[in-house]
């Protein structure tokens, strides 16, 4: 899907753009999705022994928030730096289709969340937190401490 031609120069510039419609969904499933274009710039090097290819990934994931199950979006770029033998040279092309899908696999966070400070939601009544207070009690005490409630102080 992604081949880059190799010439017979040092250093070979690529870029690619494809619809993030299908590309690694099954891989994320709740995790959210890619959506709109991926654009993937860089160079290849041409050594003796191997080849070394660098470049970015500019991309915008929609999923919903963590926190506040909220929709959220987010551009990301992802920069990536690889080495692969020249063994993996098929008809002077190289496939970098797996180094892309790896990349955006494994730079996705634990968490998603619409924004860094996102506040959740009310344990008690479910009101998103971001949009402003719900007015609720939400004062959870230490089950360790609540024997010290029957204390007598007087």
């Amino acid at each position: 899907m992604l081949k880059i031609q190799i010439g017979a120069g040092v250093i070979v510039p690529f870029e690619f753009k494809l619809s993030a419609e299908g590309f690694c969904e099954e891989d994320f499933l709740d995790n959210g999705k890619f959506s709109g274009e991926i654009k993937i710039v860089g160079e290849v090097m041409n050594g003796e022994k191997n080849l070394k290819i660098r470049g970015k990934i500019f991309c915008q994931k929609e999923f919903t928030c963590d926190r506040c199950l909220g929709e959220a979006k987010e551009n990301q770029v992802h920069e990536f730096d690889e080495e692969l033998d020249r063994a993996e040279v098929v008809d002077n092309c190289v496939d970098i289709t797996e180094i892309v899908r790896d990349i955006l696999i494994a730079s996705q966070p634990i968490q998603n969340l619409c924004k860094i400070d996102c506040k959740g939601l009310c344990p008690n009544c479910g009101k998103n937190l971001n949009e402003g207070n719900c007015g609720c009690d939400r004062f959870i005490p230490d089950p360790r401490l609540a024997i010290l409630q029957n204390l007598d102080v007087s």
